[in-house]
């Protein structure tokens, strides 16, 4: 459980010197409205956190507020997983999709009692190792295994656009290993998905990215220009 209270970040007055609008989604599973809140969005009742932040992004699409060819996604981590999956359910709502750290191989790795972290979130998602409805149920969200092909997305949605992808990762990653989005991201990149996907590598850094200000500024300013770039700001 865990709560998203509104902070400021001086890293984000360059985007919104540019224009941008900065909005987050506070989607079940999180702890802003109570533990009813947090238990709707975990376990056999995952896919929620997936929907509540694609009906986000469509009101704010639908009040004028956002443009779909202008709307960027971010998260990290177990938010990577997010990212992962919208893209699949709602690819025409956004331009970009930004995934840092992203869990995206979720089955698989969940599937790994020898991991490090397999086992206590077990208590999270579900223990698909013993449990064949938790199974079934994670490969039904878990991004990499719903991957769709243009020509499925073309009669799924009427159209085959696909979010730019930017994948971040860290060679010295324990908690979600370097793979998951290599492994994701060279899926998007067959001819068949035909999806514009990257990744960054962070040779020394960890779960967290790098360490040191002036490193952390230079992966935040890349990330950044990636996103003003995919909003088509060209400065």
């Amino acid at each position: 459980e865990c709560s998203s209270d509104p902070f400021f970040s001086p890293a984000r007055l360059s985007m919104l010197d540019r224009g941008v609008i900065y909005a987050v989604a506070h989607v079940r599973g999180g702890g802003e409205m109570g533990r009813a809140w947090y238990e709707q969005g975990r376990r056999l009742n995952e896919k929620h956190t997936f929907e509540d932040f694609v009906d986000v992004t469509a009101a704010l699409q639908e009040q004028g507020i956002a443009d779909a060819k202008r709307t960027v996604a971010n998260g990290g981590s177990a938010g990577g997983l997010l990212m992962g999956a919208i893209a699949n359910m709602a690819p025409h709502l956004y331009a970009g999709i930004e995934a840092d750290v992203p869990f995206v191989d979720a089955l698989t790795s969940i599937l790994d009692p020898d991991l490090p972290l397999t086992v206590t979130e077990w208590d999270e998602w579900g223990d698909p190792l013993h449990d064949r409805q938790v199974y079934d149920y994670m490969k039904s969200y878990s991004p990499y295994e719903n991957i769709q092909d243009a020509s499925e997305r073309q009669e799924r949605f009427g159209t085959t656009q696909f979010p730019k992808i930017l994948a971040t990762t860290s060679m010295n990653d324990t908690r979600v290993l370097y793979v998951e989005p290599l492994k994701w991201v060279a899926r998007l990149q067959e001819p068949q998905v035909d999806a514009d996907a990257i990744v960054k590598i962070e040779v020394e850094a960890g779960h967290g990215g790098a360490s040191g200000r002036y490193k952390q500024w230079k992966e935040l300013a890349l990330e950044n220009a990636w996103c003003l770039a995919v909003m088509g700001f060209k400065d």
